[in-house]
């Protein structure tokens, strides 16, 4: 009696939260998952499982892909600020008929004593920034820099996991580091540069949290970027065990 094929699970991947849910569906034999990186660190954290690297080509690349390796769910884990693929996701899911989860990690929220002032956009924060400090950590990674270029009057630290390239602030200096962070780190590091602003994303999660302890303890303001818009009628969870849940359900 031959045994039932393997479900097909591509998993648009690349944050923690994906390369748990990875960990996690690895030991189910009923299940072949595929975790898909964008390619735009240089030696990202590899998941368990399959994993290709790159783009797809669009949405129509990506239904194309989908149809052709004979996928039978979708699972969008992508960083919260990866936009774009989102949105290739949801076309391409749709034009297949293959069901498509979001996994998103909650946003952060502020607590007491917190000063966050709030953009809509790098340009956005980059116009704000002035008002608020000359001395600033800038932690929206590396592709964003443009943005901030022409700021003149301010001085960058500037923190990404791989060396940013030009257009970029002429004052800065420039930290190559990966999280998770500690809050004793994070403090110090405001101290030695000086630090008298902060500038991240609404990314949330733990693994970067504790700089804006940090900003509050030490009496910093905080310019957060908003989480771009997301697909509508995508169903929503936040956690790796949610996502594994629904897959459950949804491929029984």
């Amino acid at each position: 009696m031959n045994s039932a094929p393997a479900r097909h699970v591509l998993l648009l991947g690349g944050t923690t939260e994906a390369r748990r849910l990875a960990a996690t569906l690895a030991d189910d034999p009923a299940l072949r998952v595929t975790s898909s990186l964008a390619g735009r660190v240089a030696e990202p954290r590899l998941p368990a499982g399959q994993v290709r690297i790159g783009g797809f080509g669009g949405p129509e690349g990506m239904a194309r892909w989908l149809r052709e390796q004979q996928v039978d769910a979708l699972i969008d884990a992508t960083h919260p600020f990866a936009g774009t693929i989102s949105f290739h996701a949801a076309r391409a899911a749709a034009d297949v008929h293959v069901p498509l989860l979001a996994l998103r990690r909650p946003g952060w929220v502020p607590l007491p004593g917190d000063q966050w002032h709030w953009a809509d956009s790098l340009a956005d924060a980059a116009r704000l920034l002035p008002a608020l400090g000359r001395r600033v950590f800038l932690t929206t990674g590396r592709t964003g820099l443009a943005a901030f270029a022409h700021l003149t009057d301010q001085w960058f630290l500037v923190r990404s996991v791989d060396a940013p390239q030009p257009p970029a602030p002429p004052h800065m200096d420039v930290l190559l580091d990966r999280g998770p962070f500690t809050l004793e780190g994070e403090a110090q590091l405001l101290r030695r540069h000086r630090i008298d602003v902060l500038v991240t994303k609404d990314s949330g999660a733990t693994a970067t949290a504790p700089k804006l302890t940090a900003a509050r303890e030490a009496g910093l303001p905080v310019l957060l970027i908003r989480r771009p818009a997301a697909p509508e009628g995508v169903p929503v969870v936040e956690t790796p065990a949610e996502a594994a849940a629904w897959l459950r359900v949804t491929l029984a």
